[in-house]
């Protein structure tokens, strides 16, 4: 699969992203909270990737990418009120659970707990596609998002909103799939994917090739799964893993 798409760059955004997580300071693991180090700056550059891979996907992920990057600010104001403090996500929580503040809807701690989630369902998505780069990406996204983040979108059923046919391109179509992601019901916004194989072309570096691709997805996912694995295991230290979408 090779991409021919005049006008394109040379590199792409998986690349980047390895060069600059693969020059990031390492996380730092402790045995209690204060001795913890989870990098902000490389954790939100991850984020910033989920979000052009999600623009790759389309206007499915809309009001994903949407809630991605009103996260991403969250973080980002309160990273750069004191870059010296909180270039540790953990001084973030920290200080957020001190003031009785975390599970607020509009925290940097609820902020970074559906970034990291966010973070899982891409990897997610691309662990399938090194696996099986024919599978439908309909199959991939939905088994991507039951994974990681059906779980804690509630429990409301989704049957009342499935349809026989995608929606129209409308103004409207935003706001329907924003009710469907909301209550954990992506089945109609799923119509409008594209395929795996045009998916594939659009992650690809110009003149590269899947074999390439896959070397660089596994990467990829080899840096960021000990970056998460801390944070998940932070998040639980602070009894944050398991807030629910309100």
């Amino acid at each position: 699969m090779k991409r021919r798409r005049a006008g394109m760059e040379k590199g792409s955004e998986i690349r980047s992203a390895i060069e600059e997580l693969s020059m990031a300071v390492k996380v730092k693991p402790g045995d209690d909270h204060d001795a913890a180090l989870i990098p902000t700056k490389p954790f939100l550059l991850a984020c910033n990737l989920v979000l052009q891979v999600l623009d790759k996907i389309g206007p499915t992920m809309a009001v994903l990418r949407q809630d991605i990057h009103q996260n991403i600010q969250r973080l980002e104001k309160l990273y750069e009120s004191d870059p010296s403090v909180y270039s540790n996500l953990v001084e973030m929580l920290k200080k957020e659970v001190s003031e009785g503040n975390a599970r607020k809807f509009t925290s940097c701690s609820r902020a970074l707990v559906w970034l990291t989630r966010s973070i899982d369902f891409t990897v997610a998505l691309l662990e399938r596609l090194v696996k099986d780069p024919g599978q439908s990406m309909e199959q991939v996204i939905e088994e991507s998002y039951n994974l990681t983040l059906k779980p804690w979108h509630g429990w409301i059923s989704s049957a009342a909103y499935k349809v026989n046919h995608p929606p129209n391109h409308n103004p409207m179509m935003y706001y329907r799939m924003k009710d469907l992601w909301k209550v954990g019901a992506p089945e109609v916004a799923l119509k409008l994917v594209p395929e795996s194989k045009t998916f594939i072309c659009l992650l690809m570096a110009e003149d590269e090739d899947y074999d390439t691709l896959k070397e660089e997805m596994q990467c990829l996912i080899s840096l960021l799964m000990p970056l998460q694995d801390e944070i998940h295991s932070t998040l639980r230290t602070f009894h944050l893993a398991k807030l629910k979408a309100t």
